[in-house]
């Protein structure tokens, strides 16, 4: 079993985006968190598939830092 970080955003005109950093293109959106979250889990199961499939790693989570930057706005 594999975690993946994914970063839910409220849209304008309801509902969420939801995408995985690690898996760059790997994004999602539902009317709900919940809907969201499930509908990005398929994502990231076909997006596995794909790198299986063409025979490149999958990219772990342990190896991310995380960090927030503060700028002058």
């Amino acid at each position: 079993m594999r975690k993946f970080r994914v970063i839910l955003e409220p849209n304008e005109l309801g509902g969420y985006t939801v995408m995985v950093p690690l898996l760059p293109g790997c994004i999602s959106e539902g009317d709900t968190k919940a809907e969201a979250l499930i509908n990005i889990k398929e994502a990231i199961e076909l997006y596995i598939e794909s790198l299986q499939a063409d025979g490149e790693p999958i990219p772990s989570e342990e190896a991310v830092e995380e960090a927030i930057v503060e700028v002058a706005s």
